[in-house]
């Protein structure tokens, strides 16, 4: 009697003691096995090339290249790659940006490491797996909050602290235009000042410090 093959993973996540729990928990299962490992979106879409793993479980924060970045990158050239993103991001934005990218289970690292194996068979069985606490933020996520990409230039720099004046200076526009695209960030993030829009994109992952 043949024995089933095994599920073979690919484990990006830059810090490398959490990789070798995670590769230890998964090679401890019967019908898994981590065939590569790494640290960085641009090494992750070089070993799915190399290893062509059944599943990638990938972090969203990476060194350069974001994991929601690398997720689309290998989708390009592999439209049926599957994902798993294991992160420790909550916000509604990071999910539904992950989730749109083409991740099919979204777990964050403070539940326990049987959520992750039961995501991982069910990604692999061909269904998906998203936590009563993720679909909750997804859903809590309005339509009407999308942003452009300059406007995520601008609230990216408030979160940093800077002035009208030194926006402008950095992207290169007028002063006038920053005003006009604060506030549409305001009316779109459903807040009425600076600090509150810098609040509220933090708390969604629309920017991470």
């Amino acid at each position: 009697m043949e024995t089933a093959a095994k599920i073979k993973l690919l484990v990006v996540d830059d810090h490398p003691i959490v990789r070798i729990g995670i590769v230890a928990i998964i090679n401890a299962r019967p019908d898994m096995t981590v065939v590569a490992q790494c640290g960085s979106g641009e090494e992750a879409i070089d070993l799915f090339e190399q290893h062509q793993p059944d599943i990638t479980l990938m972090d969203l924060r990476l060194p350069k290249m974001s994991g929601v970045d690398a997720i689309r990158a290998i989708r390009m050239r592999h439209p049926k790659a599957c994902f798993v993103v294991l992160t420790t991001y909550e916000g509604d934005e990071d999910i539904y940006q992950a989730i749109e990218a083409g991740a099919r289970a979204y777990v964050i690292k403070g539940m326990p490491h049987e959520a992750l194996i039961d995501a991982l068979r069910r990604v692999h069985a061909g269904g998906r797996f998203l936590p009563p606490t993720v679909s909750r933020a997804l859903a809590s996520r309005t339509p009407d909050s999308d942003l452009s990409a300059r406007e995520r230039e601008v609230l990216s720099l408030l979160a940093r602290g800077e002035t009208n004046k030194e926006i402008a200076g950095h992207l290169g526009i007028t002063e006038a235009t920053v005003k006009c695209h604060v506030s549409v960030i305001l009316m779109r993030l459903q807040v009425s000042d600076r600090t509150q829009a810098v609040v509220a994109a933090l708390q969604r992952g629309l920017v991470h410090l």
